[in-house]
């Protein structure tokens, strides 16, 4: 597992020098605010129903891969930056992952249409705002399926994303705040569950949920 893990960092920081997959650049540095970061979420991943695990919004492929690696599941990286997921692609092709996992290189809410209540377990590192996330997800989980964020400062966050609760058919099930091993990364990982049918129409119009957010 570590040496997949190794080679997959090392090829990211390879193609970005062609293409900005990351703003950190140094292997070191990367190790623990790429790998590490995203390793942190894996006994939340394990702990989540069997099936489909997608992360949105998954940029130079951070937490998706490195969970994907660790945890053996069915994986689906979702970002509409095409050239990004081109680039993600042919790195997962290259270190003998394109069996386990796939891409999706257009809207979340595109695939939400195109694979109702598909997913297990959703995770979004960075992505948006809880409430935002909330509504992204809720269309694409299974009942009883989790959305795991992994954030930083949330408290006023999470007080919006608990007055849609209804609304997305999502409940409030687990928070966790911890540092990395470089003693000033503060991260807070934040579980919601599918629990119900929304009581809103999900997915909304395409931008919607990140400009007009249900909270």
């Amino acid at each position: 597992m570590n040496d997949l893990l190794e080679s997959y960092l090392s090829a990211v920081l390879r193609e970005n020098e062609k293409i900005n997959l990351t703003n950190i650049r140094d292997h070191s540095v990367a190790r623990i605010l790429h790998l590490e970061d995203s390793l942190a979420a894996l006994d939340e991943l394990n702990r989540a129903p069997e099936g489909l695990y997608g992360d949105l919004g998954s940029g130079g492929g951070f937490p998706g891969v490195p969970l994907a690696i660790a945890s053996g599941r069915t994986t689906m990286l979702i970002d509409s930056v095409k050239k990004k997921m081109a680039v993600v692609g042919s790195i997962v092709q290259e270190i003998g992952l394109d069996q386990q996992i796939s891409l999706y290189d257009k809207r979340i809410e595109e695939l939400a249409q195109e694979k109702p209540a598909a997913f297990s377990v959703l995770t979004a590192r960075a992505l948006s705002s809880l409430p935002s996330l909330l509504e992204l997800a809720s269309p694409l989980l299974k009942q009883d399926g989790q959305l795991i964020c992994l954030k930083a400062h949330t408290d006023e966050e999470l007080e919006r994303a608990r007055t849609i609760e209804a609304q997305t058919g999502m409940r409030f099930i687990a928070k966790r705040s911890f540092y990395l091993s470089d003693n000033k990364s503060y991260r807070e990982i934040i579980v919601f569950e599918k629990s119900s049918t929304p009581t809103t129409k999900l997915p909304r119009r395409i931008g919607l949920a990140q400009k007009k957010p249900l909270a």
